[in-house]
């Protein structure tokens, strides 16, 4: 294995954890500018406020997302797996 393979293993893996986290990541900074928003028209200003809907999003989202998260993460274990048992 050379620096070359490693360095595409690398930005694989980091394109993968992207593909994973971005869509809880996005819904996260939605949920959380929505209720911003809302805070600052209405100048209630409770820091507890945001996370609970947060977490009510993110958890949804996870439930959603969680077939393309697991298929995403396997596809790319397998490939793993393949690269390995073509050096062996």
């Amino acid at each position: 294995m050379n620096e070359v393979t490693v360095l595409e293993i690398g930005r694989e893996a980091f394109f993968v954890i992207m593909k994973v986290v971005g869509p809880l990541l996005a819904i996260g900074l939605g949920v959380g500018l929505a209720i911003a928003l809302v805070q600052a028209i209405t100048s209630v200003q409770e820091m507890t406020l945001v996370f609970v809907p947060k977490i009510i999003a993110i958890f949804i989202a996870i439930i959603i997302f969680l077939p393309f998260m697991m298929r995403t993460t396997i596809e790319f274990g397998q490939s793993l797996f393949h690269r390995i048992t073509l050096l062996g």
